[in-house]
């Protein structure tokens, strides 16, 4: 494999120093502070809106998120703003406007605990037990990445900078729970936006503006146009795949039901806190484009002249998640490059970070608690929570040895999102509007949405299921099956549950209380309900009224770009 190097200066490495000292020290200082399972797994719920909106996009803004669709934008060209704009923002606004109540208000430590809640220890088994395998792919996947950034920019052995980032993780969330996690990513939302930002900022100015817009093909440079046949641009994807796939199934599957992201909200300090921090995050979610999707499409025409390369795997072919590397290898500067090389690596520690805390609650909560030792004391569940760190972390290299024969990491992702989000967001869409939902029903319904979307993965994979019969068009992406899949298997849930439900018998509605919208709630709800309501919250703070501008900012990009 080709090794493309970049140059460190004593001030590159001093930063990139700086910053693993400091992320080190704070999981040894915040460790005073998480002696109970609420300061360990919710970090005492105390941080402020702001802080909760950074902790809550970092989570997501991870190596992965990062490089993966940097690298996708090359390939793909504007239309992976799609998964920023019309597949983000919506279902961020809808978490916080609508879903945080339910989440809130009961105090809940996971996601897991409100399906027990809502429906029954079942339902709340099997989705702990799916995102639990979930978020240690997903961790594998992270560090594979973020050993591929040692080897392109530093030339490390790939195995020694894969322990040694790993370990890093582990010792400061082991000691510090989501506390530290929070922190840190805290500090990594500054470093992305002031070291990786700048990246793009400077792509642009060195092309005049948007001009290389002109330069590249027009399928790559259109949102709609493009998408009225699959055949007219490089994702294969329709109108339909994108609406139904992507801004409904896969979008709100992930930012309304994915416990490694809502974790972060469960922290805020109070009930408008966790309804804002979601809208605020709305606003950066939506200018990440600028950097991922347009850094992407300028490195594409930069390869078309021959100004760039990238790095080649064995058979000659370009690794394309080492575009955003190879921008910063163009337009950095000695200080500059250990900026962004720090950018990175807090990129890669925040999402795996945010893997890692979100599994060893869930292990600790909803899988060791309930199964082996219902009578556990808070002490025993942060000892568990800190053991599951070290052995989810080991896990997670496994699974990076894995990762790293898939060609495609991107696409893999959204296929590991449509086989456990896809169908969880029916079951929970369900259970908190209707209270006619059974726990038979729920937990049939995703068992059943889960085997659906997996069988159709992998009867593509061994040739079993034909393409076009999951898509309705030929010669489909993997991007467009993804999308698709993640809708069959959400219809899938949504059926089976109403049709079982019709059949069975559901909870008492004084059980579901502050679970379903529109019921009565109980004196202590109501109060906490009223404390932040429009009247008594200042306008300026009120998350209905940002979240219209966070739409109608939506809705400009798009026309932009249409």
């Amino acid at each position: 494999m080709e090794t493309m190097l970049i140059e460190l200066k004593f001030v590159d490495w001093l930063i990139i120093f700086i910053y693993f000292v400091l992320i080190l020290g704070v999981g040894f200082y915040l460790r005073r502070w998480t002696g109970g399972q609420e300061d360990f797994f919710l970090a005492g719920r105390r941080n402020s809106a702001w802080v909760t909106a950074f902790a809550f996009l970092s989570a997501n803004l991870g190596s992965l998120e990062i490089l993966g669709w940097t690298g996708a934008s090359v390939k793909y060209g504007i239309l992976t703003a799609h998964f920023y704009w019309i597949g983000a923002v919506p279902a961020m606004l809808f978490l916080g406007i609508f879903m945080m109540p339910f989440y809130y208000k009961k105090k809940i430590v996971s996601v897991p605990t409100y399906l027990k809640f809502r429906f029954d220890e079942r339902t709340r088994i099997v989705n702990a037990f799916s995102f639990a395998i979930m978020t240690l792919l997903m961790s594998g996947v992270n560090i594979y990445l973020m050993a591929l950034i040692f080897k392109i920019i530093l030339g490390w052995n790939w195995h020694i900078s894969m322990w040694v980032s790993a370990l890093t993780v582990a010792i400061y969330v082991a000691l510090g729970g989501l506390m530290s996690a929070v922190f840190t990513e805290v500090i990594q939302f500054f470093l992305v936006w002031f070291g990786l930002v700048l990246v793009g900022i400077l792509g642009i100015l060195d092309f005049g503006g948007f001009s290389f817009f002109k330069e590249v093909p027009e399928n790559v440079t259109s949102l709609w146009r493009s998408i009225s046949s699959p055949d007219l641009n490089p994702m294969g994807i329709d109108f339909w795949g994108i609406i139904l796939g992507l801004a409904f199934v896969l979008s709100f599957g992930y930012w309304t039901t994915d416990f490694l992201v809502i974790q972060r909200v469960f922290s805020a300090s109070d009930m408008n806190s966790a309804r804002l921090a979601p809208v605020i995050a709305s606003f950066f979610k939506a200018a990440l484009p600028f950097v991922v999707t347009f850094g992407g499409m300028m490195v594409a025409l930069m390869i078309e002249k021959g100004e760039i390369q990238l790095l080649q795997d064995e058979n000659g072919n370009l690794i394309i998640d080492s575009a955003l590397p190879a921008l910063m290898a163009r337009y950095f500067t000695p200080g500059l490059i250990g900026l962004g090389i720090t950018a990175l690596l807090a990129g890669f520690m925040a999402g795996q970070a945010g893997n890692i805390t979100a599994f060893n609650t869930v292990f600790a909560q909803d899988i060791y608690k309930p199964l082996f030792r219902p009578s556990a004391s808070e002490k025993e569940l942060v000892l568990v929570g800190r053991i599951s760190t070290i052995v989810g972390i080991l896990i997670a290299v496994v699974a990076a040895y894995w990762a790293m024969k898939f060609p495609t990491i991107m696409d893999y992702i959204q296929a590991i999102f449509s086989w456990v989000n896809a169908p969880l967001f029916a079951t929970i869409l369900l259970g908190m509007f209707s209270k006619r939902i059974t726990p038979s029903g729920a937990f049939w319904g995703l068992v059943v949405g889960m085997v659906v979307s997996f069988f159709l993965f992998l009867g593509v994979r061994v040739k079993l299921i034909p393409p076009e019969y999951i898509t309705f068009y030929s010669n489909p992406s993997e991007m467009s099956l993804n999308l698709w899949r993640a809708w069959w298997g959400w219809l899938a849930t949504f059926i089976v549950t109403i049709v079982i439900s019709a059949f069975t018998k559901p909870k008492p509605v004084s059980e579901l209380r502050g679970l379903v919208r529109g019921l009565e709630e109980d004196k202590e709800e109501t109060e906490e309900i009223n404390k932040y309501s429009v009247v008594k919250v200042p306008i300026h703070k009120r998350p209905e009224l940002w979240a219209i501008v966070s739409i109608v900012v939506l809705i400009i990009l798009n026309v932009i770009f249409f």
